[in-house]
């Protein structure tokens, strides 16, 4: 598109920055937003820019608008971020949050309720663009997990985190920012968690970069979408840049945490390099993570099979695909984005189908953010913003209603309510294009049962993997092993050289991997009864005083959204515990069990009416007794405003401390 450049906006910026090119490569619907905050000018929401509604989860990057109409905004947008980078403040410096949902509902082109609008505008406070510069900097509160008024802690007190994933990450930086001594103990050689962890090809995210990132941290991301390598790489960068020297210690295996009843404190027990080690401390957070111990079917005859065989969560470096028959166990998320990462590396790629999947258009998979829109993204915080809360709804609480049992739906089997079926005919018709002259594929990759069921999936070249020549989809599970083959229900026996377990985690089984005993030496398996794990808010276990679970039971948001944003919330509520501790002289809480029990009956009622208790096939969110322990059963906006503050009256105090305060934490 051309476009009259002014003598200005055609230099370089000092940012690196080319004003003409990153605006003509931006986001229309973005652009808009800016636009309007830049200039003040709400004209702009007139009926002559209005956008289109995008088509499933897509970027929209033209809004839906006529070329005039979108030259007419890219011209105007170049004045006014040419005058923004040059030191003009944005006319709407702190936008309401009944303003921030009008834009949003303007350039997405459909309804957003009001009451999302305080959840979004807190987003913009951690991204840092409530600050006169408009710039998040090194020792703000990147995670936005840092109450503004944070009582400062008592001198030695002292967190255990254990893990050093993004859970172990967000809160160690709230901590940073509050100055509590903590530390991280990672039972790897580097943080990371689950990216660390799973090192498959194809593995990567299914979530946009610029939201699951930290808010208040300025990243370049080289695409939308990005794999498992650069993915570690930001995680790694952000644990060297806000946690201190000496917060981490790797190849840290914890082995139990324990409650000193007398004491009031946890004893962590951690191997390290042959050295056993017991450590005290005051409150301890487990952020070992969700999906972290793999699921191995227990097949028949695997213990006689000569071939190779690996788990995509334990993959082997000195794996070799090249040239041989390999078999994928598995169509759940790992498969996806395994198969068509070495479906031309093997001779023969043969997929084990028990169940198909619902799977949605992925148009930004692998798609590379031009340089000059990674310049204006790292540039300028508003347009970074604007584009990552577009993307809050787009991947949040938008599909919702899509959830909810319509107990008058005539039919129950194929969808659940009316938005579900529409779900499900769009996609339908996404499958039946994919794989348009292939009736044969298209009816074993169609599931029956309704959207939502199961995680819906993301299409990074599935179907037209599954449609090559030396791919094979068998829509049957594997019965047994043999020395050089497998034979599946149906008697079919599929020679092959690699066996790969797709299988995903045993994720109902929480906090597996450490011993947990609270008060009175009770273990947390005998209260769980191993998989029938329950918590206040996902978060405070009664019984286990000052111990906080990151990602705990139902918190899964099934329908969408940023992990991030559930573990800033969830750290933010455990700061606002932790800030009533201090400024009270508490030592040590306990949840009420009454309170745990009611919040878990709540859970349950609300679950029994969601898609995810649907009887038409399984799924991972259920322990044996087929109740919904990975899920969350309300909305994320739900969980964001019940983790705001802690409502004290709903823990006992167990124990006071004399006053000793330390050092004030300063805030920005």
């Amino acid at each position: 598109m051309s476009m009259q450049k002014t003598a200005a906006a055609s230099r370089p910026s000092d940012h690196g920055l080319d004003i003409d090119l990153a605006v003509a490569e931006a986001n229309i619907p973005t652009l808009m937003a800016v636009l309007i905050q830049l200039t003040g000018n709400l004209e702009w929401m007139s009926e002559k820019y209005r956008m289109s509604r995008p088509a499933g989860v897509g970027d929209n990057d033209t809004g839906g608008l006529d070329e005039a109409a979108q030259a007419e905004i890219r011209a105007a947008a170049v004045a006014a971020l040419t005058a923004h980078l040059e030191g003009a403040p944005a006319a709407i410096r702190d936008p309401s949050p009944e303003l921030i949902i009008d834009i949003l509902r303007f350039t997405i082109g459909e309804p957003l309720p009001i009451e999302y609008g305080p959840m979004l505008k807190d987003d913009m406070r951690s991204a840092g663009l409530l600050a006169p510069d408009f710039r998040a900097t090194l020792g703000a509160d990147t995670t936005g997990a840092v109450p503004p008024r944070m009582s400062p802690a008592p001198a030695g007190f002292r967190v255990g985190i254990i893990g050093g994933g993004i859970s172990g990450l967000t809160a160690a930086m709230a901590f940073e920012v509050a100055k509590i001594d903590y530390v991280i103990l990672e039972k790897h050689d580097s943080v990371g968690g689950t990216w660390l962890e799973n090192r498959y090809p194809g593995a990567g995210v299914d979530t946009p970069n610029h939201l699951y990132s930290w808010p208040g941290i300025i990243h370049d991301w080289r695409h939308f979408f990005s794999l498992r390598d650069d993915v570690l790489a930001y995680l790694k960068e952000v644990a060297g840049r806000f946690t201190s020297e000496g917060r981490i210690r790797l190849n840290c295996n914890v082995r139990s945490a324990t409650f000193d009843d007398d004491a009031g404190t946890w004893k962590i027990v951690y191997d390290r390099e042959g050295t056993t080690t017991e450590e005290s401390f005051d409150a301890v957070i487990s952020a070992v993570g969700l999906f972290n111990t793999p699921s191995i079917p227990d097949i028949e005859g695997s213990e006689t099979f000569k071939g190779e065989v690996a788990h995509t969560a334990d993959w082997p470096d000195s794996i070799d695909l090249d040239g041989k028959r390999v078999g994928v166990i598995g169509t759940g998320a790992s498969a996806m984005q395994l198969v068509p990462a070495i479906a031309d590396r093997v001779k023969s790629l043969t997929v084990f189908q028990r169940s198909p999947q619902w799977i949605a258009p992925f148009e930004k998979f692998q798609v590379e953010v031009p340089a000059a829109l990674r310049a204006l993204i790292v540039s300028v915080p508003l347009y970074r913003w604007w584009y990552r809360i577009r993307q809050m709804w787009m991947f949040n609480d938008r599909f919702w209603d899509a959830l909810e049992v319509d107990p008058e739906w005539p039919h129950p089997e194929r969808a659940i309510n009316k938005t579900n079926d529409n779900i499900r005919r769009f996609f339908t018709k996404y499958i039946q294009s994919e794989l348009a002259g292939r009736d044969d594929l298209i009816e074993k990759v169609t599931p029956t049962y309704p959207p939502y069921v199961k995680r819906i999936l993301f299409d990074n070249g599935w179907y037209k993997t599954l449609a090559k020549p030396n791919v094979e989809l068998v829509a049957e599970g594997v019965q047994r092993f043999e020395e050089n083959a497998v034979v599946t229900a149906s008697g079919q026996e599929i020679p092959l050289d690699v066996a790969i377990y797709a299988s995903g985690f045993n994720a109902v089984r929480f906090l597996s991997t450490f011993e947990l005993v609270g008060r009175d030496g009770v273990n947390v398996r005998d209260i769980w009864k191993g998989d029938d794990a329950k918590a206040y808010l996902g978060t405070v276990i009664p019984g286990f005083p000052n111990f906080f679970c990151m990602y705990g039971p139902n918190l899964q948001a099934g329908h969408g959204g940023s992990f991030m944003t559930t573990a800033a919330a969830q750290v933010n509520y455990i700061m606002t515990i932790f800030d009533e501790m201090f400024r009270n002289d508490i030592a040590v809480i306990d949840c009420r069990h009454d309170v745990c029990e009611e919040y878990n009956r709540r859970v349950d009622e609300a679950n029994a009416t969601r898609i995810w208790t649907h009887s038409g096939t399984n799924n991972y969110y259920r322990n044996s007794s087929g109740r919904v322990v990975v899920n969350r059963a309300f909305k994320n906006l739900d969980f964001w405003n019940w983790t705001r503050r802690a409502d004290m009256s709903e823990f006992d105090v167990l124990k006071r401390r004399r006053r000793e305060a330390g050092p004030a934490a300063p805030r920005s």
